[in-house]
């Protein structure tokens, strides 16, 4: 190895160690029979994408754990990502938060299973459960106020949906998306706009397939104040679990709503 090589590694390396201090009390499971990968994969996380940008820790961490769930990781994986999640700095109804804001977008069954891994880490580290209810809507006022949020953050693309709607398709495209997608989740407290935006860029973008939605929702980040640069940064994250194909499908999604040039 050259001088430089070794050098470069080293930083990594030291970078590495230094991110990774106080965020994960075990040692990787492939510690012991594949330390190769595993180091590649801690200077790759830790001791570079940790490095850049402007995310904090908290939510750097969360969006790990979003797209762990999107990708339907194992429950030991979750686990480990979760309690990185808590050193990290995140609450335990943040990453309960996190969790339940991707059910309209990947489903019930792959956030059911992360949250059992969850849940008995909050039980392990004595965090009682239930945590407390987050809802702000009624059955009364769901659609509406989910519909005030879906406004506010698409703007009139809205009503233009919804009067374009054919009869058969209204349930779906209007009661369903406005109240339960945006009533029932967006409207919880316990996350800002901001963080369940980025959150839900991180889940669709996961399970590929859904650019003309991942350009959506990075318009909705836009609209809510994230810019193109915590959009980045978000994807930098989630690239080691996804591979490059769907990181490169998000990334020109990103391109094509917020071209560089167009940038803060």
């Amino acid at each position: 190895m050259n001088t430089a090589n070794a050098a470069e590694t080293g930083s990594r390396a030291q970078n590495a160690a230094k991110n990774m201090q106080g965020i994960f009390a075990e040692p990787d499971r492939l510690a012991a029979s594949d330390p190769e990968l595993v180091a590649i994969k801690e200077r790759l996380l830790y001791g570079e994408i940790a490095e850049r940008g402007t995310l904090s820790a908290s939510k750097r961490a969360l969006v790990t754990l979003v797209t762990l769930t999107a990708v339907q990781a194992d429950d030991e994986l979750l686990a480990r990502y979760t309690k990185a999640a808590l050193a990290a700095g995140a609450k335990p109804v943040e990453v309960r938060e996190a969790l339940y804001q991707c059910v309209p977008y990947i489903g019930f069954a792959r956030v059911e299973a992360a949250l059992v891994a969850a849940n008995k880490v909050f039980t392990e580290q004595g965090i009682a459960l239930p945590l407390a209810d987050q809802g702000t809507v009624s059955e009364k006022s769901r659609f509406a106020d989910g519909l005030a949020v879906q406004k506010k953050t698409f703007g009139d693309a809205i009503d233009k949906m919804h009067a374009t709607a054919p009869e058969d398709q209204k349930d779906i495209v209007v009661n369903y998306l406005s109240a339960f997608c945006f009533g029932d989740f967006f409207t919880r407290s316990g996350l800002d706009p901001r963080t369940r935006e980025l959150l839900i860029f991180a889940a669709i973008s996961s399970i590929g397939g859904c650019e003309p939605q991942v350009k959506s929702h990075v318009q909705g980040n836009l609209s809510v104040g994230n810019t193109r640069q915590d959009l980045l940064d978000a994807l930098a994250q989630m690239m080691p679990w996804l591979g490059f194909p769907r990181t490169l499908n998000a990334l020109a999604c990103i391109n094509a709503v917020v071209p560089a040039k167009q940038a803060d």
